[in-house]
């Protein structure tokens, strides 16, 4: 497998084409400027030793060196084999409201986009443990399954919003349902499920969800999001006539952090409930106590001992240059006798 370890560096492949344009600037003008001193067949004649050739040739090495070494400062490097590696972890899905009122601005910039923040730290801070996404409104679905590719979790957590069900309310207990159904049954490993919501609207049939999971030994901890006062939903984002959500009688939407409910969840779950007002949202003690759940060891596929292509790429750059030193532009006494490119004179 190949890869490449510092791909930043693959802008100054820029460079290039700029160097080119450079290069052919270069010879307009110089063409230009012999037209000035005279007939430019009269000149060459003037000059039998100039190879146009060699001039494009030392020019084509230099760029090819410049590249060679662009890639080489890229880490190029390939896996020589697929190894399994074994880790120690815990089952942790996280169910997100993605609900209206998680637009409201009691929480800055928002509580929708508090939350994905503060997940994505959490991710910065995983290491064995799988994890997986749930996003919920009036219906529960799967974001991302149960996982310990925290790479591509972070990529479909940042494109979450509340467009992504149509179908509107708080259905924490469909959530919990679709979480338990979601983790593997033949593990041993401790399994969560962390609740991020404001609680509101919330529908029936949710104790009793939790009741099921603690009954599987899955702890639920909750994580609320929003103030206790009521604030108004934004219906748009835009900083100039801005616009808040209204009811069929024209009155403001008013959401409000539903907190009882959420400790009646946490607490009918085992868990623990935590306020998004706290340093970030009480993830850190969260993940104190997720720590002491049961661990146990699972296997994932991983390429491994990769050989770094650095020396070579540098060795191979070395010998184009060493090759565009000797090309002269002009034939001298020790090359003159040497008729290498001679065909292409």
């Amino acid at each position: 497998m190949f890869n490449l370890e510092h791909k930043e560096y693959l802008l100054l492949i820029c460079i290039l084409p700029l160097l080119l344009g450079l290069y052919l600037l270069y010879h307009y003008r110089r063409k230009k400027d012999i037209k000035k001193v005279g007939n430019p067949e009269l000149i060459a004649l003037l000059m039998p030793d100039y190879s146009k050739f060699r001039n494009n040739l030392k020019f084509i090495l230099l760029l090819l060196a410049v590249f060679l070494i662009i890639i080489a400062v890229a880490g190029p490097r390939f896996g020589s084999k697929l190894s399994e590696v074994k880790h120690e972890g815990i089952d942790i899905l996280i169910a997100l409201d993605v609900s209206n009122s998680m637009l409201a601005e009691d929480i800055k910039p928002n509580r929708l986009e508090r939350a994905k923040q503060e997940l994505s730290r959490l991710l910065d801070r995983l290491e064995n443990d799988r994890i997986g996404l749930i996003v919920f409104a009036g219906e529960a679905y799967t974001q991302i399954p149960i996982t310990n590719d925290y790479l591509s979790a972070k990529m479909f957590l940042s494109g979450i919003n509340t467009e992504m069900v149509s179908r509107q309310g708080t259905a924490i207990g469909s959530a919990i349902e679709l979480a338990l159904r979601s983790f593997n049954p033949q593990s041993q490993a401790g399994k969560a499920i962390v609740i991020i919501s404001d609680g509101e609207n919330h529908e029936g049939g949710v104790i009793e969800a939790c009741k099921k999971a603690a009954g599987k030994g899955v702890k639920i901890f909750t994580i609320g999001m929003g103030m206790s006062q009521g604030v108004r939903i934004p219906a748009n984002s835009g900083p100039y006539d801005r616009d808040f959500r209204r009811d069929k009688d024209g009155n403001f939407v008013v959401t409000k952090l539903n907190e009882q409910m959420l400790m009646e969840i946490a607490s009918a779950g085992n868990g623990k409930y935590y306020r998004a007002s706290m340093p970030d949202m009480g993830l850190n003690n969260m993940l104190a106590l997720l720590n002491k759940l049961n661990k146990v060891e699972t296997e994932s596929k991983v390429y491994s001992e990769f050989e770094e292509q650095f020396p070579g790429l540098i060795w191979l750059t070395v010998g184009l240059l060493l090759l565009e030193f000797v090309i002269l532009e002009r034939k001298n006494q020790w090359l003159k006798n040497i008729h290498w490119f001679e065909k292409w004179k």
